[in-house]
């Protein structure tokens, strides 16, 4: 053990936040001087570790997750910075630890990236996971879909406790198939979150998105596999415009919700799967869960709402055809003013191709005033396809960002944007109104 690696990473933490510097950097830090930092103290956990991963969803359900423990008294360790490598949980970590490297938490929530979670789990193998959906997402990262399932898989085959599998998304409803397998080297329980059968249609995966109605999609689970529609663990029944049906233990629920987007309320859903995994068989506070549940603010960006000359302004991330597919879906254009922020960086993935499965025709009738972003261009020549007027078409955010609220006082305001673009955009809106820091 480094008895100096606590106090140097804390201290490389605090002069990078002065300096606006990266919150992975510390980490990076850290594991240098001190390789086992983050097993040691992550061991000592009574819980153990929770991993969520995915494609889409991965920072709002852990949000989500951690609430509802919190909500029956344990102490929670999660990388709230979402910032999801194996460094950022380092430096996630120096931030909650004292002096000496011990962590007053009960169990620790993670969100992790698809391909980093792998290395992760290769050091720390955790209790619980938690594997969301498997979608086209940053291509010049992951390749074809199939490698982001098996990625996915391998966190599920180090999993020691359960594993919640989304139902509704054939490549990770047939990860439990690896598990099942006399020669898995963990044999966790299976546990599902889906959706009632009117809702299915909302959620197509990946490859029923490029397929004609009614011809069957490569993805679909072959005879033989995993049952058509196993029993779930929670399911989502109904989504209102305020509030949402779950069913579990045979009992159907229903709470408000804070939280907007059907893909957050279906997300919901195994939020209370894994929550209830971890609190196993101990007492639980049913009312006060679902009550925690419909308390649940959006995470930073993703729907989240501020106010900006007295309006809202809600930042809606998009970064794949699903996410984007799903934002048009439940955040309708009518009475607002748009913008669309698209960046191609390494953390948005730089191909995209993506913009062209994306249907742009609810925009039609509002349009969009301002574009901006790298490719700000691209989305430009989409939008026309889709013979959707647009203003501006500006690359420069914070000028963008300007021209977009002078030219629309008075009227609420919504940008979808990839993820750089956002924290851009986060950082332009802190200069004038209220912005939640994300440290």
């Amino acid at each position: 053990m480094f008895s100096y690696s606590v106090p140097l990473g804390k201290l490389v933490r605090g002069l990078s936040r002065l300096r606006g510097g990266g919150s992975a950097f510390p980490g990076l830090v850290v594991e240098k001087i001190d390789p086992g930092f983050m097993q040691r103290t992550l061991a000592s956990l009574p819980h153990g570790v929770a991993v969520v991963s995915g494609t889409n969803g991965k920072t709002t359900t852990t949000k989500m997750v951690v609430e509802l423990l919190e909500s029956q008294g344990l102490k929670v360790f999660t990388n709230r910075s979402g910032s999801n490598f194996t460094r950022g949980v380092a430096a996630s970590l120096l931030g909650d630890v004292d002096w000496r490297g011990k962590l007053d938490a009960d169990v620790a929530v993670l969100e992790l990236d698809e391909a980093h979670a792998v290395h992760f789990v290769n050091k720390v193998s955790p209790r619980y996971s938690l594997l969301l959906n498997v979608l086209r997402d940053q291509l010049d990262r992951f390749g074809e879909i199939d490698k982001t399932a098996r990625l996915l898989e391998h966190i599920a085959a180090k999993t020691t406790d359960t594993v919640v599998l989304n139902r509704e998304d054939p490549r990770v409803a047939r990860i439990s198939n690896t598990l099942l397998s006399p020669d898995a080297v963990n044999h966790p329980a299976i546990r599902y979150f889906g959706l009632d059968e009117s809702l299915r249609s909302t959620f197509p995966n990946d490859d029923e998105m490029r397929t004609a109605t009614g011809t069957a999609s490569p993805g679909t689970t072959p005879a033989g596999d995993v049952p058509a529609v196993p029993e779930a663990d929670v399911v989502l029944r109904r989504v209102g415009a305020e509030d949402a049906d779950f069913e579990f233990d045979g009992e159907t629920v229903t709470t408000h919700m804070r939280l907007r987007g059907v893909y957050n309320i279906f997300n919901a859903a195994a939020a209370l799967s894994l929550a209830r995994s971890i609190l196993g068989t101990g007492p639980v506070d049913t009312p006060k869960l679902v009550k925690a549940l419909g308390e649940v603010a959006p995470a930073f960006g993703r729907g989240e709402s501020l106010t900006v000359d007295g309006q809202p302004l809600e930042l809606v991330l998009v970064k794949n055809p699903s996410g984007f597919r799903l934002g048009l879906k439940s955040f309708p254009a009518g009475g607002y003013a748009t913008m669309i922020a698209i960046n191609d960086n390494y953390a948005d993935g730089r191909d995209m191709s993506w913009l062209w499965d994306v249907e742009f025709e609810s925009l039609r009738g509002n349009g969009v005033e301002v574009l901006t972003g790298v490719r700000a261009y691209d989305m430009a020549l989409r939008l026309q396809y889709d013979e959707v007027p647009f203003g501006a078409v500006e690359t420069d955010i914070t000028a963008a960002l300007r021209t977009f609220i002078d030219g629309s006082r008075g009227k609420p305001k919504r940008i979808f944007c990839t993820y750089t673009a956002m924290l851009a955009i986060r950082r332009e809106l802190a200069k004038i109104t209220i912005v939640e820091a994300v440290s």
